[in-house]
């Protein structure tokens, strides 16, 4: 049966002709005798007819209803039931990946790490932007790529390795939680983000340090008297801060 256009689309849901009206690979297009029509894909699994709804006209059009189609079929090649899955996401409800990094800071991070807001302010900085509204299972390998070919574009490198180590964790906590079966992180590494890195020789001079003690002593409304305490007395030993 021939495909679906937009234009057919768009003539259906106004001659509200009830019906269900194909578009090929298990997708139709459901026009009810009440309320909004809408996209259906229809499948067998386990020997099983089954049928979940994708999205109601005209909040998602033909192109999106493709797509969300391929998201499901990959999840019915990969031995998921996608009806299963969606009620999955519904008990959990994490089903962006916003919800996922709000559990992964919650339930991981913050028990684990010392200082849980680096990888939050990285999330929201430089992720989130990308990927924070998309579903999980919409993820993919190139808005992995998108996320570290804006930090390498901006001249930070050592940020798009942390990132990269980071957005590898959190794919590894929705892989543990069955909300997806794949990391799109897993195949990048550190060449792919901001490259090898190498430790500095250099150490700042008498008047740069004089310089930056001087703008702190004018900020120390912002950057307080224990801050400002513990970057001398860092200068003075000569050791780093954990080592102290």
């Amino acid at each position: 049966m021939a495909a679906l256009t937009a234009t057919k689309v768009a003539s259906l849901d106004r001659s509200k002709q009830n019906g269900k009206y194909a578009d090929g690979l298990g997708l139709y297009f459901v026009v009810p005798k009440k309320g909004h029509s809408y996209w259906s894909y229809r499948y067998t699994v386990h020997g099983k007819r089954r049928e979940m709804t994708l999205g109601k006209y005209p909040f998602m059009g033909l192109a999106d209803a493709r797509g969300e189609l391929m998201l499901k079929k990959r999840e019915l090649m990969s031995g998921l039931d996608p009806l299963v899955a969606r009620k999955k996401e519904a008990w959990s409800g994490i089903e962006t990946m916003n919800h996922l990094f709000e559990d992964w800071f919650t339930n991981d991070i913050q028990p684990r790490l010392k200082h849980p807001n680096i990888p939050a302010r990285l999330y929201r900085k430089e992720i989130k932007p990308v990927m924070g509204d998309m579903r999980i299972e919409q993820v993919n390998a190139r808005d992995v790529r998108e996320v570290l070919q804006r930090i390498k574009l901006s001249g930070r490198p050592s940020i798009a390795n942390d990132v990269l180590m980071y957005m590898k964790q959190l794919f590894r906590h929705a892989v543990k939680l069955d909300l997806t079966l794949n990391n799109p992180a897993a195949a990048f590494g550190t060449n792919d983000a901001g490259g090898v890195e190498k430790s500095r020789d250099r150490a700042l001079s008498l008047d740069e340090v004089k310089g930056a003690t001087a703008i702190f002593r004018k900020h120390m409304d912002r950057f307080g008297m224990d801050n400002y305490l513990s970057v001398c007395l860092y200068l003075v030993l000569g050791v780093r801060k954990g080592a102290c």
